[in-house]
């Protein structure tokens, strides 16, 4: 059994991490604040170009437009090309399973499609794709700790170059969605070609269209002006969700880091207070036993 000695220095040990747990927490809660406030200020626009590019479906017949953002009619074409796919990984782990998840998404749609290119930001993404020997087509090396619009764009406009010039048929984001303030889940999403019907099954909740729309000089001119903004703004949602994802993770694991020091910490409390009560004991035992030999002697 452990002496005081080593008790003390090991609960000494668990108050010292204690803190810095406590420490990361109350850090990961400012940063998941801070973004959900970026967050909902910047998602107004994005939906309202959303509401725009369905109003351009409601307007004109599906047949009018022909746009490479979009599957045609006839259905998904065979895939011939290979498909791009962002990775959103954090810079670190002490995340819960945050960053095992999405790998474990990645992982899957490779085994789908294994010609797939790696698009990677986050160092936990790059050094476990590295540490697999997994190709990366690209690393974007910024942190993941700050995302912003402009970066955002300089990763979509990297993607759509490639499904521009025909290099690429699909592209997909790996990314952690919250769902609510609790919860959270790791999602693969198709971002480009869309299905039509991305922009059409809700057109019933929108007001119907009673003026008629011009469009310069065509209407697919006008859907390839605005998909790259959509991109790019659907790519920065998913910077700023899984931003907060990973807050939210960390917030949680260390939560539960503290909870588990304050049980060890009363464990090794009533362990240190039994060793200690355990050592007077034997003192006085000791003590007692002297006395009486030593009554014992002078009687003899």
């Amino acid at each position: 059994m452990s002496g005081t000695k080593e008790i003390k220095t090991h609960m000494e040990s668990i108050r010292d991490t204690r803190k810095i747990t406590n420490a990361m927490y109350l850090i990961a809660s400012t940063k998941l604040r801070k973004a959900r406030e970026e967050l909902e200020g910047t998602r107004p626009y994005f939906e309202a170009l959303r509401s725009e590019i369905k109003r351009i479906f409601r307007t004109v017949e599906d047949e009018v437009v022909d746009s490479p953002y979009f599957y045609p009619l006839k259905g998904e074409p065979p895939l011939d090309k290979p498909s791009a796919c962002l990775v959103i990984t954090a810079d670190k782990g002490l995340a819960g399973s945050y960053n095992q998840n999405v790998i474990r998404e990645a992982l899957k749609l490779r085994r789908l499609h294994p010609d797939t290119k790696l698009f990677v930001v986050g160092e936990y993404g790059r050094r476990f794709f590295a540490a697999h020997g997994i190709p990366i087509e690209y690393s974007f090396l910024y942190t993941a700790q700050n995302p912003t619009i402009a970066r955002a764009r300089e990763i979509s406009a990297l993607l759509l170059d490639g499904f521009q010039k025909d290099k690429l048929d699909r592209i997909y984001v790996i990314y952690t969605d919250m769902s609510n303030g609790m919860t959270y889940e790791a999602k693969c999403t198709r971002v480009l070609p869309f299905h039509r019907a991305y922009f059409t099954d809700t057109a019933h909740a929108e007001p119907p269209v009673t003026e008629p729309f011009e469009f310069l000089p065509n209407v697919n001119s006008v859907l390839d002006s605005l998909m790259p903004s959509y991109v790019s703004g659907f790519i920065y949602s998913a910077l700023i969700d899984s931003f907060c994802c990973e807050q939210q993770a960390r917030m949680t694991a260390m939560d539960s880091a503290n909870q588990n020091a304050e049980k060890l910490l009363e464990e090794l409390a009533l362990q240190f207070n039994r060793v200690r009560q355990s050592a007077i004991t034997q003192e006085i035992t000791e003590i007692s036993a002297g006395a009486r030999a030593q009554r014992q002697r002078k009687e003899g």
